[in-house]
């Protein structure tokens, strides 16, 4: 998982091109199932995001996705979870001082925001989640936030 997460990263902008292409479909379907079937496939929509988004990205599963804003390396990879930037701890080769073998995912963040047209975004990160998100899809609750007639924002300003 660890290469696919650097490869991602590296390739952040073709992700974002990618997700802005269909993020549109993903959350008109999932509106659709929603008024269809009400919550009895939330299990496996968020399976399915868990499966796709652990492939790419190592996603963690927090609820509150902010791959969108931090160049596509999910911050909950870090040992400290750290969702709002680097402890202070990263070594001068850019590696983790709690993983020294596993690159900062916020240097990881940081080179694959410069990347991204949308990249400014990581200017503007959160605080802290909310942990009761957790194992949570985040797609589902875009779904459900979002008015059906509301056109879908590029990804600079949603959450993958």
């Amino acid at each position: 998982m660890y290469k696919v997460r650097l490869w991602s990263v590296r390739h952040s902008r073709f992700m974002e091109r990618l997700y802005n292409g269909v993020n549109p479909a993903i959350l008109a379907t999932l509106r659709g199932v929603t008024k269809v079937f009400g919550t009895k496939l939330d299990k496996p929509i968020t399976s399915m995001e868990a499966g796709l988004k652990g492939f790419l990205f190592d996603c963690q599963m927090c609820g509150n996705c902010q791959l969108s804003k931090t160049g596509m390396s999910c911050p909950m990879n870090c040992p400290k979870t750290l969702r709002n930037g680097p402890c202070g701890g990263v070594r001068a080769n850019g590696m983790c001082e709690v993983k020294p073998d596993m690159k900062c995912v916020w240097v990881l963040a940081w080179d694959g925001a410069e990347r991204m047209k949308g990249g400014d975004a990581i200017h503007d990160m959160e605080f802290s989640g909310d942990h009761r998100d957790k194992g949570k899809s985040t797609w589902l609750k875009l779904a459900r936030d979002s008015r059906p007639d509301a056109t879908v924002k590029p990804m600079q300003n949603t959450n993958v």
